[in-house]
């Protein structure tokens, strides 16, 4: 059956003479017959608009299911075709490809990309707890795999600063419990791990450390790709910006911190867990007169020259062809210069050491760890597919091609697992290497190939050259690639101006993810911003309305100037979904906004009625007083003698604006319903505005004014329709009020036959 929605919509009367001659049709007539009118005999010549509904699909959840498994099942030609393009986008756009349009800027993009990402590769190594060639292969592999399943055209997948941190602090952390001292901390991790595993099948400091690090990559993986396959790129939501930009702001922070022993040349312990952030700067001031003077030079004056040279180039990046390599130029010079002083062996500097070429046979992932990786896992996952999709989605909307979100994560989750077998750790989208790509115009992904190729150079050939490199240096480049997330303190007094509360969630994050740990920060960040939202759906914005002139617009009286009033009718927007959560609150301020409170006012008249029956033995019918007890408007002069009214209000009608109300829930409607037989027992009609249709459902299913058919009677199209409906109909029952003195009828009885 095709239900219905009853709206109401009024045609003011034109002239006073009109007014005149339905109230004189109208003489003698009794509360019966007013109540009977049809509404093309009442004065107000109501216009029922009903808006007739689609009927709903039928839905069949074993239909569904039969429909879902004939599309799995349906094994031709082109579903496989179709499948395997989805799954690997790359045979898709690669037999389109132009190479006289768009090789040349593919090839530039991933040489410069690829000249950066070598010292970042080998830097970032470091801040993972790991050897250097094991960043330069996961930048190797990533770039690989990511050609083959990405829908972005712009992502740089590698070593990315944050993940690298939180991938050190949980390998420190396993290879504190494994026993391994901190002997080697402040240098190189290489050592005696030339061979991965000796002959007696033991494995030394760095075999354990990249051992952690893959199994810890391949349930990152796996969890990433679960929640592609799964279409749960939803959780990504939960991430806000200034959730976000505060964990990296915070991590940027953390990742300095570490990075300071390497700039001193000091040999401390690495601290994990709550407070590690200021026990490393306490060590840091403890040992300070430790300092190695070589270090603190080499740094200082790689620091003056990449620093003003990446701003440079940040500033005239419009202008610029290609971002200048300092980080490069700097790295090659200062090895060259440690080599020929022999900085290692003169000043006890501590340098990369041996790096070795070429790869090594695939491994398999440790399952005894995973029970012990699974947690240290979820967060990385979720930080590097909301980075990577974000990204993603960001150049895709700039240069106007399609990104799939739940592809990207499947994409990202594959450049995690599949190279787990190969000495990789975890990776994600990294942003800096991403704007360069972007910037030095990239067409495809194809640049990532061309930058795979120079790394593989280095894997066969340069690697050995990097023995030298102070480890200083590394920790230089990784600050100095750090200036994007501190430039965001900057920002924090337009953000504060903006939003306050984005504001405090950015703060929140940023010291959580700081004094606490990285993993708890981020769990603190999201359940804050959580809170926050909670907050304000609990204690919303409410307000009054009220009449723009000459116009059928209403807004916030506080807010807007030269508003008018409606004689005798309160609006009122409650700027949320009405729920368990701030049920009471929006009753509170209702009550505080009308300044009507309809349960003290009818408790006050019933002790009234009490007192006068117990004094004359006769009481006067409370609704039969009530419009004479009104605070009229002007033009009204009669009003009855004030010793026979109850409490005198200044409304006849609420309106309730549920514009901003997205949904209803049971006690919602509990409210409601309350709401409407409080206010009617004073007297006062309530009708809802703006409602949308599943709201309207809601009051209809739950009879929010008496009755399952009476829910969508006084629910109204708009405001205005709401005003009017309510002063011609307060007008009917003045004239009757004045000519009968019996008790008023029902206002929603009365709106029933009308509309019948």
């Amino acid at each position: 059956m095709t239900a219905t929605l009853h709206g109401c919509l009024l045609s003011c009367l034109s002239s006073p003479g009109a007014m005149e001659e339905t109230s004189s049709q109208k003489s003698g007539q009794s509360k019966d017959a007013v109540g009977s009118l049809t509404p093309e005999e009442t004065p107000a010549n109501f216009i029922y608009v009903k808006l007739e509904e689609y009927e709903p699909a039928d839905f069949s959840t074993k239909e569904l299911i039969r429909k879902k498994a004939r599309e799995i099942c349906t094994c031709d030609r082109q579903t496989i075709i179709t499948f395997f393009c989805r799954l690997f986008p790359v045979l898709d756009w690669l037999p389109r490809y132009n190479v006289k349009t768009q090789l040349l800027g593919d090839v530039i993009s991933g040489l410069l990309v690829g000249i950066v990402a070598i010292p970042q590769s080998i830097s970032y190594s470091l801040l993972a707890n790991q050897d250097p060639i094991y960043g330069i292969y996961t930048n190797f592999f990533c770039n690989i795999i990511y050609v083959a399943v990405a829908t972005s055209r712009h992502n740089f997948v590698g070593s990315f600063g944050v993940l690298c941190l939180m991938i050190g602090q949980s390998v420190n952390r396993h290879l504190q419990l494994a026993g391994y001292n901190d002997d080697n901390a402040g240098s190189s991790l290489v050592g005696n791990s030339t061979s991965i595993r000796n002959g007696t099948g033991t494995c030394d400091r760095s075999c354990y450390a990249i051992t952690v690090a893959l199994s810890l990559s391949f349930l990152v993986g796996l969890y990433q790709i679960l929640l592609g396959v799964l279409q749960l790129g939803f959780v990504a939501v939960y991430l806000s910006e200034p959730l976000l930009s505060g964990f990296v702001t915070g991590s940027s922070l953390t990742i300095i911190t570490s990075q300071m022993k390497y700039l001193l040349g000091l040999k401390i312990p690495r601290h994990e867990g709550m407070g590690s952030f200021i026990l490393t700067w306490v060590d840091l001031f403890r040992y300070i007169q430790n300092t190695n003077i070589c270090d603190l030079v080499t740094s200082l004056v790689a620091l003056a020259i990449i620093v003003p040279v990446k701003e440079i180039n940040d500033r005239y990046k419009e202008k610029m062809k290609a971002p200048f390599p300092i980080e490069l130029l700097v790295v090659i010079v200062a090895t060259v210069i440690s080599y020929y002083f022999n900085f290692e062996e003169r000043y006890k500097s501590a340098v990369c050491g041996n790096i070795p070429t070429g790869f090594r046979k695939p491994t398999l992932p440790d399952i005894n760890l995973f029970s012990s990786l699974a947690v240290d896992a979820l967060p990385i996952a979720v930080i590097g597919f909301a980075m990577t999709v974000s990204l993603a989605e960001i150049f895709g909307k700039k240069h106007g091609y399609a990104v799939r979100a739940n592809q990207e994560m499947i994409a990202i989750g594959m450049c995690n697992l599949v190279p787990s077998f190969f000495y990789c750790f975890a990776s994600s989208a990294a942003l800096s290497k991403t704007l360069l790509k972007e910037s030095t115009g990239t067409q495809t992904q194809v640049s990532g190939l061309v930058t795979s190729l120079v790394l593989l150079l280095v894997l066969l050939w340069i690697a050995p050259l990097f023995y030298s490199l102070q480890t200083s240096i590394l920790g230089v480049v990784t600050i100095a690639n750090l200036q994007g997330g501190l430039r965001k303190f900057r920002d924090t007094p337009s953000m504060w101006r903006l939003s306050k509360l984005d504001t405090v969630v950015w703060w929140t994050t940023l010291l959580s993810s700081t004094l606490i740990t990285t993993e708890t920060g981020l769990l603190v960040g999201v359940c804050f911003a959580l809170l926050c939202i909670i907050f304000r759906t609990q204690r919303p914005r409410a307000m009054l309305l009220g009449k723009v002139s000459n116009t059928e617009i209403y807004e916030d009286q506080s807010t807007y100037k030269q508003l008018s009033s409606i004689a005798n009718i309160k609006i009122f927007r409650f700027e949320s979904s009405l729920y368990y959560a701030n049920k009471d609150y929006f009753k509170a301020v209702l009550y505080q906004k009308t300044g009507v409170n309809p349960i003290v006012l009818a408790a006050k008249h019933q002790r009234g009625e009490t007192q006068a029956n117990a004094d004359t033995g006769n009481s006067k019918s409370f609704f039969g007083t009530r419009f004479g007890c009104l605070k009229q408007a002007k033009k009204r002069t009669e009003k009855p003698p004030a010793d026979t009214c109850p409490p005198s209000i200044d409304m006849h009608t609420l309106i309730l604006d549920c514009g901003a109300m997205q949904f209803i829930d049971t006690v919602g409607l509990s409210v409601l319903k309350e709401t409407h037989r409080d206010y009617k027992e004073i007297g006062v009609q309530v009708l809802l505005a703006n409602c949308n249709p599943s709201i309207r459902h809601r009051l209809q299913e739950g009879g929010w004014a008496g009755g399952t058919d009476s829910g969508g009677q006084l629910a109204f199209h708009s405001v205005h329709d709401a005003v009017q409906f309510a002063e011609r109909w307060y007008h009917v029952q003045w004239e009757e009020s004045k000519e009968n003195k019996d008790a008023l009828p029902d206002p929603e009885d009365l709106n029933f036959q009308m509309s019948s």
